[in-house]
């Protein structure tokens, strides 16, 4: 077997100088497109993604949701001794639980793939990243997911894994680089910069007193609830209440303290050999607002000017990243208020598994779907699209626009506990896009824009493009999508989330198409896809899709309005993104019902 040095990350300060000298890279993610000078003439292998298999996935996501049950139950003694309290596990899971659970997919995923590499190769030799222990710590949440992104913290999470298990099969060397990432933890969360937070938090505080002496309710607290602003107010006054727009100043920002972190939790010697390594690294990368920043962000919280006694919390966007919020709703629970979420975006109740929609679930008390129900979930409530979405009154059929709408990941998985691509699966994905337009027509090439996803991971959309076609349009996901579509006659979606629920809504003329092998749909789901495939919706190669799309192009009318395509929209339509029906009403009565039971 040949003796292989590791390459784990695109950093190239850690890779060997000798071009000559056989390495393995540990996946795609290490070689940038911009390095493909480099690294082509390289004496290399990469790594087969362990993911690609997609019963392993599925088995694992299986395996990591009952590690992650563990792991929290373990994590909640240990911040309640540690913080002093004794907060429920249900607490701990709304303001913990995100982070956790994608942290333990995360590492599992690195420590998956590098014992694939030492398993299969003979690995002499590894450089890795050095980085001062409290340099990686992300200050809250939405700080974790902008920097669990990164090659940097990627690459000291390599180097610990590596030395937890594997520091005596191999030479390590150790390189420090200078950082170029600067936390910026209030730019990160969404919330309400430095700059504008004294004055705006002035204003608010002002509006909200004077609104409290004409309607002095506040029995709901509604909070980025992805309703359109005259639905939200129309539902609120329903419910007797005034719009009120609630400051969201930015949690304070901490120095991590290492000496605080010297701790381990579980007990996992019986169960397997990762699960030891996660009772090992939480302690070192849980974000600093749960630990060193805690009472910080519960003193923070109680100056707050929000509701001190609401019925019912509604909330829909933020409830997976914003602390503030997690940590206030996670007290309010404590206190007996009632949580209701709203599905916000696509997958929810279509993709075959997903650990932030069971983990929405788990932690509310009623959740409000697009229009989707299922017997295992009673807290599945159908209401209708929350996010409505209006025709542009185009007659599409006169249009001359054909439009592609693509997606990207991160290079290194991030969304590893939900039936889509991970990683360096978006390579094969980008194949099929390709694949879709060299089978089109040239007279239909020459129509296209493609919209590129607007954030590019380091995959460097544009210049892939642009390498394989030179007559193709792109827009760079920065201009009004709506821009786009009504200069398109038909629509093309790629990948399982809202886009193509939104065309349906909006009645866009919709072809899609994906890889159903990464894009898997659960049981109740796939007699509504047979159908829409049935009338050409609906497409797994790239090759059906374009072929249909040039059949139907001179007259898209004529098929899009046909009887069996209309019968099969509706019919899907109601179950997964349901506009014919009261939504002000339909989540009138929920929030009532659940307020009732305070």
């Amino acid at each position: 077997m040949v003796k292989r040095f590791l390459i784990t990350t695109a950093i190239e300060e850690t890779w060997p100088k000798d071009p000559e000298i056989p390495v393995l890279f540990l996946g795609e993610w290490c070689r940038l497109y911009s390095q493909r000078e480099r690294w082509s003439k390289m004496n290399s292998m990469v790594l087969p993604y362990h993911w690609d298999d997609s019963h392993k996935l599925y088995n694992d996501y299986k395996y990591l949701s009952d590690l992650y049950e563990i792991t929290l139950q373990a994590l909640r003694k240990q911040l309640n001794e540690f913080h002093g309290v004794d907060h429920s596990l249900r607490y701990w899971r709304i303001l913990v639980g995100p982070w956790l659970g994608y942290f333990i997919q995360m590492l599992f995923d690195r420590w998956s793939m590098l014992k694939c590499a030492f398993e299969s190769h003979d690995i002499i030799g590894c450089k890795v990243l050095v980085k001062d222990s409290n340099t990686n710590i992300p200050n809250d949440c939405s700080d974790f997911f902008r920097i669990c992104q990164d090659d940097s913290w990627n690459a000291v999470i390599y180097n610990q894994l590596l030395k937890e298990e594997w520091q005596d099969d191999l030479k390590i060397e150790n390189i420090r680089k200078k950082d170029n990432q600067t936390q910026q933890p209030n730019q990160a969360n969404g919330l309400i910069r430095p700059w504008l937070g004294s004055f705006k938090r002035k204003v608010l505080s002002t509006y909200n007193k004077y609104r409290h002496l004409f309607h002095d309710s506040e029995k709901y607290f509604f909070f980025k609830t992805y309703l359109p602003f005259a639905i939200e107010d129309e539902l609120l006054q329903r419910l007797g209440q005034n719009k009120k727009f609630w400051e969201t100043p930015s949690i304070p920002n901490v120095e991590a303290n290492m000496g605080m972190r010297k701790w381990t939790i579980g007990k996992y010697n019986e169960i397997d050999e990762f699960s030891n390594i996660i009772g090992r690294m939480i302690s070192l990368h849980i974000p600093k607002a749960y630990l060193e920043g805690y009472n910080s962000l519960v003193n923070f919280i109680e100056g707050l000017t929000w509701p001190k006694k609401p019925k019912c919390i509604f909330v829909s966007n933020g409830i997976q990243s914003l602390d503030l919020m997690k940590a206030w709703v996670a007290q309010k629970t404590e206190d007996g208020t009632r949580l209701t979420i709203g599905q916000h975006g696509g997958h929810y109740g279509i993709g075959l598994f997903s650990f932030i929609e069971k983990h929405e679930i788990s932690i509310c008390d009623r959740y409000l779907s697009w229009g989707w129900s299922d017997p295992d979930q009673p807290k599945v409530h159908p209401v209708g699209q929350i996010k409505r979405v209006k025709p542009l009154g185009v007659d599409h059929q006169k249009e001359t626009g054909l439009l592609l709408v693509t997606n990207a990941n991160s290079r290194y998985s991030f969304h590893a506990a939900f039936s889509g691509t991970q990683s360096s699966q978006w390579l094969d994905y980008l194949d099929d896009q390709f694949q879709f337009v060299e089978s089109l027509p040239k007279g239909l090439q020459d129509l296209l824009t493609v919209r590129l996803y607007f954030h590019d991971y380091a995959w460097e959309q544009e210049k892939r493009w642009n390498g394989r076609f030179s007559n193709i349009a792109l827009d760079l996901g920065k201009k009004n999508i709506n821009e786009l579509i009504a200069k398109s006659r038909l629509y093309v979606a790629t990948y399982n989330c809202a886009t193509y629920l939104q065309a349906f809504t909006m009645n866009i003329p919709t072809v899609i198409f994906w890889n159903s092998q990464h894009w898997e749909i659960r049981d109740a789901v796939i007699p509504y896809f047979d159908e829409l495939k049935q009338v050409g919706i609906f497409h797994e190669t790239p090759e059906s899709a374009a072929l249909h799309v040039s059949q139907v192009w001179d007259d898209v009318d004529g098929w899009w309005k046909s009887k069996p395509v209309r019968d099969v929209l509706e019919q899907f339509k109601s179950q997964y993104c349901d506009i014919d029906c009261d939504l002000t009403g339909n989540i009138e009565a929920e929030l009532r019902a659940e307020s009732n039971k305070f």
